[in-house]
This record gives C-alpha cells, sequence and structure tokens, in this order.
C-alpha cells in the first residue's frame, strides 16, 4: 500500500492545515490580549466575554450551513468565499475602535470560519483515498486544533506586549490572500450535489446556540436567564423536528446513527469545554495573581505548546499500536491527571511546579486527544455525508468550548465570588467532570468498536 502522499495530495494537505490553523488560532490568540483589548477599547466585562463569544457563536452555529453548502455548490466555491470573508472579518477586528465594531466584526470573522473549517476536512476527504494516508492526514488535521489553539496563546500574548493585539488579527490577512491564490490555483473543484440548503434549519440552530450560551451566561445575574435557556430548548427542539422531516437538512440525523461517531461528537464538546475554561481562567490567573505580563502569560503556555506538538506527532503510530479509541483514552487520562494537578495553584505557589509541570500532561493529552477524536467522528461516513460529518465534527468543538465556558464561568462565580484563585480552581475542577464523562462515553461508545 502507498504511504507517501502524492504531490497533489501534500498540496492539498498543506493548504487545508495552514487554513484550519488560521481559524483555530483565532479561538484563542485573543485570549491572552483581552486585558489589552479591554483597555484600549474601554468595554465592560459583559462586551468583553462576547468578543470571545461572538465568534465562536456565529463559528459554530453556521458550521452545519457551511458543511452543507460545501456539498451543494462545491467545496472549493465555499472554500474560497470563506477565505475571503475570514480575511476582511480580520481586517475589520484588527481596526475595530468601539466595541460594538469588535463584537460585529467577530461575528463576521466566525461567519468566514464557519465556511472554512467544514470544507477543510470534507476538502480532506475528498483528495485523500482511504486508508493509511488518509488516517495520517486525519491525525494531522485533529492535531491542529490543539496546536493552534496552544499556540495563539503564544502570538496573542507575544503581538499584545511588543506590539498592538491588532497585529493578531492583521497577520491573517496576507495568510488568507496567499492561500485563496493557492486554492485557486491547486484545488481540484468538486461536483456540487444536486439539492438546495435548509435556511431554515441553519436560523433556528443559530438563534438556539446562542440563546442558550446567552442564558447559562445570566444564571448567576439575571432572573431572564431562565427565559433564554427555555427559548433556546425551543428552538433546538424545533431545529430536530424540522431535521427529520425536510427533504435536504444541514444535519442529517443518521450521521448520529454509528455510535462511534456520536460518542466523538459528545466528548469533543465536552473536551473542549474544559479546555475552554482552562485557557480561560489560567491566562487571567497569570496576569492576575502572578503578575505575568501578557508576553510573560502567552509564554507561560509554551510547556504545554510544546508537549502537545510532540504528542501530536505520535498519534499516528499510537493509533497503529493501541488503536484509535485506547488512544484517545490515554490522552484523557493525561488531560485529566494534569487538569485536577492544576487546579491547586496559587499566589504563592511556584511556576514550574504548580503550572508548568500540569501543563505538560494537558499538552501531552491534548495532543493525544484531539486527532482520535476527529477520526472517530467521521468514522464510516459515506460521501454523501462528508460535509455534514465534517460541519457536526466543528460544531461540536466550537460551541462546546462555548457552552462549557459558559457552564464554567458561572459556577466558578457563584460559588467562588470574586477570588480570582478560587474561581480557578472551580472551573478546572468542573473542567476535571467533564473530561471524567468524555472519558466514560469514550469507553463505553467508542472503545468497544476499535476494539472488535
Amino acid at each position: 500500500m502507498q504511504t507517501k502522499f502524492t504531490k497533489y495530495e501534500f498540496s492539498i494537505l498543506s493548504i487545508v492545515l495552514v487554513s484550519y490553523f488560521m481559524t483555530v488560532l483565532d479561538v484563542s490568540v485573543v485570549i491572552t490580549a483581552l486585558p489589552k483589548i479591554q483597555d484600549d477599547l474601554h468595554l465592560s466585562t459583559a462586551n468583553l466575554t462576547w468578543v470571545q463569544n461572538a465568534y465562536t457563536i456565529i463559528f459554530g452555529g453556521l458550521l452545519l450551513l457551511g458543511g452543507r453548502l460545501g456539498d451543494i455548490v462545491g467545496r472549493k466555491q465555499i472554500f474560497n468565499i470563506g477565505l475571503i470573508v475570514f480575511g476582511l472579518g480580520s481586517l475589520l477586528v484588527g481596526m475595530a475602535n468601539s466595541s460594538m465594531w469588535m463584537i460585529i466584526a467577530r461575528g463576521f470573522q466566525g461567519a468566514g470560519a464557519a465556511a472554512l473549517a467544514p470544507s477543510t476536512l470534507a476538502l480532506l476527504m475528498d483528495s485523500i483515498p482511504a486508508g493509511t494516508k488518509r488516517i495520517r492526514a486525519v491525525a494531522d488535521y485533529g492535531a491542529v486544533a490543539g496546536i493552534g489553539a496552544s499556540v495563539g496563546l503564544v502570538i496573542g500574548g507575544l503581538f499584545a506586549s511588543l506590539l498592538s493585539w491588532r497585529y493578531a488579527f492583521f497577520v491573517n490577512v496576507p495568510i488568507a490572500i496567499v492561500m485563496f491564490i493557492w486554492a485557486t490555483k491547486a484545488v481540484h473543484a468538486t461536483k456540487p450535489q444536486k439539492g438546495s440548503f435548509d435556511g431554515i434549519g441553519s436560523i433556528l440552530s443559530l438563534l438556539g446556540m446562542v440563546s442558550l450560551v446567552y442564558g447559562i451566561l445570566l444564571v448567576s445575574t439575571s432572573a431572564t436567564a431562565w427565559v433564554w435557556i427555555l427559548a433556546a430548548v425551543i428552538l433546538l427542539g424545533l431545529f430536530v423536528v424540522r431535521e427529520v422531516k425536510v427533504a435536504q437538512p444541514i444535519m442529517p440525523l443518521r450521521v448520529f446513527k454509528n455510535k462511534e461517531r456520536t460518542g466523538a461528537y459528545l466528548s469533543r464538546m465536552l473536551y473542549l469545554g474544559a479546555m475552554m475554561a482552562f485557557w480561560f481562567f489560567i491566562t487571567q490567573f497569570l496576569q492576575e495573581v502572578y503578575g505575568f505580563s501578557p508576553l510573560m502569560a502567552g509564554l507561560g503556555f509554551f510547556p504545554m505548546t510544546v508537549a502537545n506538538f510532540i504528542s501530536a506527532l505520535q498519534v499516528s503510530k499510537l493509533t497503529a499500536k493501541f488503536g484509535n479509541g485506547m488512544t484517545l483514552v490515554g490522552g484523557l487520562v493525561f488531560t485529566i491527571a494534569g487538569m485536577l494537578w492544576l487546579s491547586f495553584a496559587g499566589s504563592g505557589s511556584n511556576y514550574v511546579v504548580a503550572v508548568a509541570l500540569p501543563m505538560i500532561l494537558i499538552g501531552i493529552g491534548q495532543g493525544a486527544a484531539l486527532s482520535p477524536l476527529t477520526t472517530a467522528g467521521i468514522a464510516d461516513i459515506v460521501p454523501r455525508d462528508a460535509g455534514a460529518a465534517s460541519g457536526v465534527v466543528n460544531v461540536a468543538h466550537q460551541i462546546g468550548g462555548s457552552i462549557g465556558l459558559a457552564i464554567l464561568v458561572v459556577l466558578s462565580t457563584t460559588i467562588g465570588g470574586t477570588a480570582l484563585v478560587a474561581r480557578t480552581a472551580l472551573a478546572l475542577r468542573g473542567g476535571v467532570v467533564f473530561l471524567i464523562i468524555a472519558l466514560i462515553l469514550t469507553l463505553v461508545l467508542i472503545v468497544p468498536k476499535k476494539a472488535k
């Protein structure tokens, strides 16, 4: 069996990985720069939260539509449109001079990412045949999800301290232009499927997700929170009903008939919920408790970034030896151990012992977990549903992060009060609970398939 990529396959893989890296990077690049952004734009705490959530919610809410449009219009066309929208959104974010401008621009950027992300994974599946080469390619794709997020923390702190947080977004513009030119020349156009996209379903899913996250964020501060949560339940319920009845759904429910895929989606949501809380709280912890600058806070994540990179490079070998499911189990166990250890960090603790060492465990775990989750999320999928399954993988990634962060922020604030050390500890231990549930789901739904 041929194991080396052809020139065309390598070109597609490079375009896919760089483009996906760019979208994942922008989930975390803003985190270490948040204090600087808040000072420059005079943002309230609520508006500051929406600088992050506007991107992730729109990104996650439109992913299903992005995946379906790729099936109907063509992967290459939607991929190129996504690059244009994402690049323009990045430019607008970098030019923002008010909270409203910033939040709208982040949402616009998220819309571009929603077109890009499912198209990247679907293009990879279209262009690289099933077998050893695709396993390697999907492993690389999954690794980018973790490495991009980790590197984003460092880059965000670097620009915020040495130049301006705006450059962290401006840098996307030339990258998007180069990728657009390269993809236009290199990527073969896929044959569009006959059909139409489900606009009503897209609106219901987007409004439902926004209402759910917003309602959770309001739980500790407003009695209207439960109204928003109830509205979310109704909207998402209507979305599911529509997907059952509509001829060409944006989220075909047959995607969930496979237990391995379903387990991967649920576990990915829980994993990203825990990781988003980790990034969000530890960034603040390093700056406010340890007194790190944004640059030092970004570099403070370096042990995790290096461990993540090394671990991700070994995934193909690990899955070949132990299977996809057991590699995922190992990644979850390492992440649980690291996050639990980190939750005991305090104002008087040593950075190396209390933060850096547990970060290494988290990095190893993340590098070993995200690729297997991606592989399981597209397991045994038929070509006609490749775009839809790719969309669901990315929806689980983005929406899981938003909902998980919202839940853990509310719980930590309600129980821990205003003390950052206490809130951080509670959020991380809540993340450990998420990860343990993900581990149980993996053992029940994913591992048995691979053990046969």
